[in-house]
């Protein structure tokens, strides 16, 4: 019988009702109370390492989640993470690089409702994780939600109140789970040989600007001060404004003087990036060397450039792994047209 270890972090899941609204309280032992049917195919222990609204999820968390794992990771032969939703899509991306080429699988879950209501998701969704936590062909960061198994750098939240609140972004779903069967869609744990490794830094002075139409590129100006890297969401297949100051290019070369990241991505959620297309896109991304985040979710770009930027300054040794395939997070096909 497989060994699992379900870490608990606070979230929906494990929340009651207080005088100020739902807030986690329920411990990492009670939650499993909540499933015992679990005890017929798996031994599983319990860690309460947070418990905190999801929303208060931060950089110093993920490090401290993988850094349990790291401690146990011989111990057990799986590992579940009860968490929020509301930044599930971060912590699941960020743990696939601070746990690089795990042979183990590192499920995160959670729910839409407490699992100590009668109605909630909270119990199949735990179900369903410990149950593909110790299945054989089960490995690396997954989300495990509403029946899906979705890769850790490919989750996103879509939907605020539905059960089926994830989708894989421009990626296979990698199982379904139904009627605690585990179905594969891609099964190529037998590929993956290399050992397993942690990390242990992240740059958090990474930061977030979504373009709208008249935005004053004076906002690069006072960000850069601040933030070693910027992630630009464009429009569409991407490009920058080219008003007729040309200020977004006059800042974004400021930046690139200075010696911090600038990374363009864009606003729709799925298909991706491809600022080859327009001149708008074309001609700074020829000019100023710019990275593109192509078919990446922006949650993985964030915790990427956090985890590159937590290793390396150097610019080469930033594009050369902003660009490898890592978990799951960049199809081949985007990265290659770079080369």
């Amino acid at each position: 019988m497989k060994r699992i270890l379900m870490i608990a972090t606070g979230g929906t899941i494990a929340s009651q009702s207080s005088a100020a609204g739902l807030k986690p309280l329920i411990s990492s032992d009670k939650l499993l109370s909540y499933v015992p049917d679990v005890r017929r195919f798996c031994h599983a222990d319990t860690l309460q390492l947070l418990n905190i609204d999801s929303t208060n999820m931060q950089p110093c968390h993920w490090l401290k989640i993988a850094s349990a794992i790291r401690s146990r990771y011989d111990a057990y032969d799986g590992f579940v993470i009860c968490h929020g939703t509301d930044t599930m899509a971060y912590t699941a991306a960020a743990l696939s690089y601070l746990i690089q080429n795990s042979s183990k699988p590192i499920v995160i879950t959670g729910a839409q409702k407490p699992i100590d209501l009668e109605i909630t998701d909270a119990k199949t969704n735990l179900t369903d994780s410990l149950l593909f936590a110790c299945h054989d062909h089960a490995y690396g960061v997954v989300i495990v939600f509403d029946g899906k198994v979705i890769a850790g750098t490919r989750g996103k939240k879509e939907r605020t109140k539905s059960y089926n609140a994830f989708s894989s972004i421009n990626y296979p779903y990698i199982a379904a789970i139904q009627d605690q069967r585990v179905i594969f869609y891609l099964d190529d744990k037998a590929l993956h040989s290399e050992p397993v490794h942690f990390y242990e830094s992240l740059n958090e002075r990474v930061c977030l600007l979504k373009l709208i139409p008249s935005m004053d590129a004076k906002v690069l100006t006072c960000l850069s001060s601040h933030y070693d890297a910027v992630i630009i969401e464009s429009f569409g297949v991407g490009g920058l404004p080219s008003y007729e100051s040309g200020d977004f290019q006059k800042a974004i070369e400021q930046w690139i003087k200075a010696g911090k990241t600038v990374v363009m991505t864009t606003q729709v959620t799925n298909e991706g990036s491809n600022m080859s297309v327009y001149e708008v896109g074309r001609s700074i991304k020829q000019e100023l060397g710019l990275l593109e985040a192509y078919d990446m979710t922006l949650e993985a770009t964030v915790t990427k450039l956090m985890w590159i930027l937590g290793q390396t300054k150097d610019p080469a040794q930033i594009r050369q792994m902003f660009y490898q395939t890592i978990g799951r997070d960049m199809l081949y096909t985007s990265a290659s047209a770079l080369f």
